[in-house]
């Protein structure tokens, strides 16, 4: 698989993404539906501590993509939601070092929701990956 990033601004870089990437010779791909801040019985975790849940959420996609036999270098898309846009952007730094590790700054969109489907969650994040 080859990845180009298109960048015809660079202040996404600041933030840790790009605009957009030209991913070719996939072979496969994974679709991962929205992680959250559960345990292994999708009991919440963390309640009104987003950086906690930021970083279960992480855990849990990784969870995914490993069994899936990827990890996070392999995720092409992302797909973020909070219920407190500003809480989210100010622990950003969590999705940095995990993304950083694996020098990926795949293309995701951010949106402030009032609330997930569990009561408690305050962060989800869903995600395609290609191989």
């Amino acid at each position: 698989m080859e990845r180009t990033a298109v960048n015809p601004w660079d202040w996404s870089l600041k933030l840790g993404y790009n605009q957009a990437e030209v991913v070719e010779g996939v072979t496969r791909q994974v679709i991962c539906a929205g992680q959250t801040a559960v345990d292994g019985e999708g009991n919440p975790q963390h309640l009104d501590d987003m950086r906690a849940q930021i970083g279960l959420a992480l855990d849990n996609l990784e969870a995914v993509l490993e069994k899936a036999g990827m990890d996070l270098s392999n995720i092409i898309r992302l797909g973020v939601y909070a219920t407190d846009v500003d809480e989210a952007l100010t622990n950003f730094d969590v999705m940095g070092m995990r993304f950083g590790i694996h020098q990926n700054a795949p293309p995701m969109t951010l949106l402030g929701v009032s609330r997930l489907a569990i009561p408690g969650l305050l962060f989800e994040i869903e995600a395609t990956a290609a191989a």
